[in-house]
């Protein structure tokens, strides 16, 4: 039987990565999609300005992209053809310590375990098997809970990816080895005593060795406007400039996904929802936020040690120990004077991101949610304790706590850039405890943000995942 005419067929509110998939995907399908930007333009965490000085461009959230060039779904898109390119800086990231060496994850898997010494043959047992299985694996593990294809390769990485990163740690004897992942596991923005968050250490690590840690050039900005032209291209329709807080903004259609989190679902569809899912989504928790400095840089950055210089990602945090120590204080709800940083340099490899000569470089760090604390001093004290000189050659710099990235990016809340934390309470029931994490309970109503699984991470998976369910639900297309 047809469906009723409607002003659409489908309608995806907010425009990040997970949004766009999604509306892509149906559009793909032969529907009519119209996708809501509440802001003037689209991306989410997708977007760059100059938020410094004339000519230099920054990332405002998202700005290396293992995920994005990796992604099942985004990688089969022809993304080139509407202006998208990626720079592979020749080392992925790297992770300097006091005594003036660093450590390095190269593209090369025997390469980066042959610089770690004593621990060449354990990191070659454990990340083999992975970089081995992770193409036929991906599809799997960036995906709601289900029977894997491969359970065998999945079963191996599971073994390993659902232990705590201080467990995973005990497998390594040198100070280098250890510090590497707790860099790489700090990325989950949870304490690294947490149950599975090797996972994202794992991961990220693999990727390194399989596609690299690209940044888009021209700005992470890039990314989104390649989706966008694509999904006009084939027929999708935009809006920008309509924040939706009430359904009654809508026009008519027969599935709606929200691409925002359980907080602003609440505000605009609660009513429509039953008694148990509104209950389960007020319980969703989310994590610690971020602190987050651009800088206007007069060169670049002068790292002591060699191989930073060549990295477009850098973690400062020092040893396993350090890093395991902030995070917890960071979860606990302290403020830490030595914080983990994460910091991307992508004028290094990426020329029209600045004036000639002049660079530019992004950080943040992990803060109690909804922190206000200014947090610029500690991290220019980190990042000169491992470059001394840097803050020298600032010529201007601009700052966010938790609570303005919030007011930029209502998904952010209180600063939690991956849509509520993703520790083993939420790794599988987010945003609730149902058959389909996309699905709420009421008719034609999706989740389709990072609030979904597989989490956090520009890679499009939890809109294709959940415009699937639409597809076959609503349309009833497989």
């Amino acid at each position: 039987m047809p469906l009723e005419r409607r002003d659409f067929d489908a309608i995806v509110v907010g425009s990040g990565p997970n949004g766009l998939a999604a509306a892509i995907l149906m559009q793909q399908k032969g529907l009519s999609v119209l996708l809501i930007e509440g802001k003037e333009t689209i991306g989410g965490g997708l977007r760059s300005a100059e938020l410094t000085l004339p000519g230099f461009t920054h990332d405002i959230c998202s700005a290396v992209h293992p995920l994005a060039v990796s992604s099942p779904f985004f990688s089969k898109l022809p993304l080139d053809q509407f202006g998208l390119e990626f720079i592979y800086p020749p080392i992925a990231a790297a992770h300097p310590f006091d005594n003036g060496l660093a450590a390095v994850i190269k593209s090369s898997i025997l390469e980066t375990a042959a610089l770690l010494e004593a621990d060449e043959n354990a990191y070659l047992d454990l990340m083999q098997p992975i970089v081995r299985d992770w193409p036929r694996i991906a599809p799997d593990v960036l995906a709601p809970l289900h029977f894997p294809k491969y359970r065998f390769a999945m079963a191996s990485f599971g073994l390993k990816a659902l232990t705590s990163a201080s467990h995973l740690s005990k497998r390594f004897k040198t100070e280098e080895a250890k510090g590497l992942l707790a860099g790489m596991a700090a990325h989950s923005i949870q304490p690294l005593t947490n149950i599975a968050t090797s996972a994202e250490a794992l991961v990220l690590m693999a990727l390194a060795h399989l596609k690299g840690w690209p940044v888009p050039k021209g700005g992470s900005n890039q990314i989104a406007n390649a989706l966008a032209g694509y999904f006009r291209s084939i027929g999708g329709k935009f809006e920008t400039n309509l924040y939706i807080q009430s359904l009654e903004q809508l026009p008519s259609a027969h599935a709606v996904l929200f691409d925002i989190t359980p907080k602003q679902l609440l505000q605009i569809a609660g009513h429509k929802f039953s008694s148990l899912y509104k209950w389960q989504l007020e319980r969703y928790r989310y994590g610690m936020g971020i602190f987050k400095v651009d800088w206007a840089l007069d060169g670049p950055i002068p790292f002591t040690a060699s191989g930073c210089e060549k990295a477009g990602t850098v973690h400062i945090g020092n040893t396993f120990e350090e890093i395991a120590s902030t995070e917890q204080q960071s979860s606990d709800g302290k403020i830490t004077e030595k914080p983990f940083v994460l910091l991307t340099q992508p004028s290094l490899f990426d020329p029209t991101r600045a004036p000639d000569n002049k660079h530019t470089a992004w950080a943040y760090c992990h803060v109690p949610n909804g922190s206000m604390t200014d947090m610029t001093d500690a991290i220019e004290k980190q990042v000169e304790r491992f470059a001394p000189g840097f803050r020298e050659r600032i010529l201007a710099k601009h700052s966010m706590n938790s609570v303005q990235m919030e007011e930029y990016n209502p998904n952010y809340i209180g600063g939690d850039i991956n849509g509520g934390v993703i520790d083993i309470g939420q790794l599988f029931t987010r945003p609730a405890l149902r058959w389909s994490p996309y699905k709420t309970s009421a008719k034609g109503l999706y989740i389709c943000s990072s609030s979904t699984p597989p989490g956090g991470g520009v890679h499009g998976m939890c809109g294709y995942h959940a415009a699937k369910r639409a597809l076959k639900d609503v349309f009833k297309i497989v």
